[in-house]
């Protein structure tokens, strides 16, 4: 059902190979599992799963540059959007950063099967190395403005219609509304010492 579902959604977006969408099952499977006991999300539907976590992630993998790149997914909780994102783009070495201790064993059991991921149970503000691309979905632009710029050069964010502050320092295209509603975007952006 839940591979269905996923194939659905993306219709026209995304086609996932069977090995792809095993992965993203099985990953749906530990978090369905972890988060009776584990509030990693408070979205329990399905469908709603399938768009909110899965199908927004996704999207933001296939608007990503077509280069190998060092992604940095900032406050990623159940692993969104990093490990859709490490699943359909295998050239990327994807890094986890989850504060909370819980979380960041969950995350690490999700990927234990994944050579191109690694977790870092730590704050954002604690990390000295710099990366391609930041990531980030559901984390406030108050949260990212001390760390986000510092990071990388380049931001994806899945964002509500709230616009960006200018204090965060990046140069943003166009938003992108997403496929499925609900006032979901994809911003990209530069930072402003590059553009």
């Amino acid at each position: 059902m839940f591979r269905e579902l996923l194939r659905q959604k993306l219709n026209g977006i995304l086609t996932l190979s069977g090995a792809q969408a095993e992965a993203l099952e099985a990953h749906y499977d530990l978090l369905c599992r972890w988060n009776s006991r584990l509030n990693l999300t408070s979205i329990d539907s399905m469908e709603e799963a399938v768009e909110r976590h899965y199908c927004e992630a996704l999207f933001l993998a296939v608007h990503l540059p077509r280069a190998s790149l060092r992604i940095v997914d900032i406050g990623s909780g159940a692993g969104f959007p990093g490990i859709p994102v490490a699943v359909v783009r295998p050239d990327c070495f994807v890094i986890l950063v989850e504060s909370h201790t819980r979380k960041s064993v969950f995350l690490r059991e999700a990927t234990r099967q994944f050579s191109n991921v690694t977790v870092l149970g730590k704050r954002a503000e604690a990390i000295s190395d710099t990366f391609d691309c930041a990531v980030s979905r559901a984390v406030s632009y108050e949260d990212l403005l001390p760390i986000l710029r510092r990071l990388s050069r380049r931001a994806d964010l899945l964002t509500g219609a709230e616009v960006p502050p200018d204090e965060l320092g990046f140069q943003w295209q166009t938003a992108v509304l997403l496929p499925w509603g609900r006032q979901r975007y994809l911003r990209t952006g530069v930072s402003r010492e590059t553009s």
